[in-house]
């Protein structure tokens, strides 16, 4: 291998290092990203041509600027997962996430002009309506007035999916994306499904016949260790994306019309008797260990 293509493949290396942490801590800043995208296409034209030290200059000038805004990168990432384990969002009070890019940034492939739309006018109603289904709730728990509960809570999972899965849609894209993925989701995808083609037709086929509109969902199954592809029609059933169970409640009738018949209430209020809290707060534990940005 020539010094030419050995030092190549070094800051090759250098950048998928790179990118497996941006990956990793979830950063889809478009600045940083176009940066290192920059660097890249410099240095695969190395491959096959004569360095000289111009050349080699200014790919180290780039490569000390996108190592320094790494560094401040980790600085904030570390202040927030501070700042995210000791704070929450209050009832009621969400808020539109900014886009991570411009509204014209990924043409020609989504237009500026749905992106406009999509964000500020119909992620902004799905911000609203889980804001008013939250204080609703509220209200009903003070006044102990249910009479409504059904209603709000069907809002709040309608609304609440819509925030959260926009929420990791707008963090999904990035401008001049694309490609497939490295390193450990790679791998992951790899045994999942086979191979990443196989992958890529199984989610293209699960948005194309998604019943009604809805969302085509990859998703990490903890208890199964693997990923899978879900299809969610509207945004829910009754549920709230992005979430972690911590306790859970069978009230499908086989769980107790044997013995209530269709008694559901007193099956409910006896339910509390058997409620295994110790391993209920080593599961919240737990789930309190994955944190994202406060939405």
């Amino acid at each position: 291998m020539s010094d030419v293509r050995q030092y190549a493949k070094e800051v090759s290396d250098w950048i998928d290092e790179i990118m497996a942490y941006l990956e990793r801590i979830d950063i889809t800043d478009s600045t940083v990203l176009a940066n290192i995208e920059r660097l890249s296409q410099w240095t695969n034209d190395l491959v096959g041509e004569e360095i000289d030290y111009e050349n080699m200059v200014l790919i180290e000038e780039e490569m000390a600027r996108v190592y320094e805004e790494i560094e401040e990168i980790a600085r904030d990432f570390s202040t927030q997962q501070r700042q995210t384990q000791s704070q929450s969002v209050p009832i009621g009070k969400h808020t539109l996430p900014p886009l991570p890019y411009a509204y014209n940034a990924l043409e020609p492939t989504i237009s500026e002009e749905i992106m406009y739309l999509h964000h500020d006018k119909h992620h902004q109603t799905y911000v609203d309506g889980l804001n008013k289904a939250e204080l609703m709730m509220k209200n009903a728990r003070e006044t102990k007035d249910y009479s409504l509960l059904k209603h709000w809570e069907k809002e709040a999972a309608f609304h609440g999916s819509g925030h959260y899965l926009h929420t990791i849609f707008w963090e999904g894209m990035i401008p001049r994306g694309g490609g497939q993925p490295k390193g450990d989701l790679l791998k992951q995808i790899e045994k999942d499904f086979g191979s990443f083609a196989a992958f890529k037709n199984h989610f293209s086929e699960a948005a194309k016949q998604v019943e009604g509109v809805g969302w085509a969902i990859l998703v990490w199954v903890p208890r199964a260790r693997k990923l899978e592809i879900l299809q969610s029609e509207l945004h829910m059933i009754l549920t709230q994306w992005d979430t972690i169970p911590v306790l859970v409640l069978d009230v499908w009738e086989h769980a107790y019309y044997l013995q209530y018949k269709n008694n559901r209430a007193s099956y409910v209020d006896k339910w509390w008797d058997v409620v295994n809290w110790p391993q209920t707060a080593l599961r919240f534990t737990e789930a309190k260990k994955l944190t994202w940005k406060q939405q």
